[in-house]
Formats: structure tokens, sequence, C-alpha cells
């Protein structure tokens, strides 16, 4: 389990994380990754859940949440009418 395992690194460092994350995943350990880089998300994680407040408002592959109504309309809000 990681926790913004990403968080504070400059883009060398992410990828060099990335590419030791990427070896435990092709040996078969399954990672269990909080993190608020989407970048660094799509290119490792298979299944993608999302949480708001603590509950489940998502889930599936990178694609199919970030289309999300309810994820978009929580991580980038709504459209207030003038």
């Amino acid at each position: 389990m990681l926790d913004e395992p990403a968080a504070g690194l400059n883009g060398s460092e992410t990828r060099e994380l990335h590419g030791h994350l990427q070896i435990l995943k092709e040996r078969g350990t399954t990672l269990l990754v909080i993190e608020h880089d989407m970048h660094f998300i799509r290119s490792m994680c298979d299944k993608i859940v999302v949480l708001n407040f603590g509950s489940k408002i998502a889930e599936g592959s990178f694609d199919q949440v970030r289309t999300d109504e309810q994820v978009r309309e929580a991580y980038l809000g709504t459209e207030q009418a003038a």
C-alpha cells in the first residue's frame, strides 16, 4: 500500500519510482496506490477506484472513471448558470 508515493518527487524521480513499481507489478505483486498524480495513475494502474469524502463513486479503467459524471462533478465541479 502506497500513499502518495509521487508527492514531492520531480519528473526524474517519479519515472524511477514508476520503474521500480512496474517491476513489482510484473512479478505479480498487487499494489494499492493512493495518488493524485493522474499521469502516474494512468500509467501504473489497471483498475481505478475513486472516493469522494470516503465513499466510492466510481470503479473501472482509467478511461471509464475519468468520464464518469460523478467523478467529473466531484473533482471538476459543475458549471453554474449565470
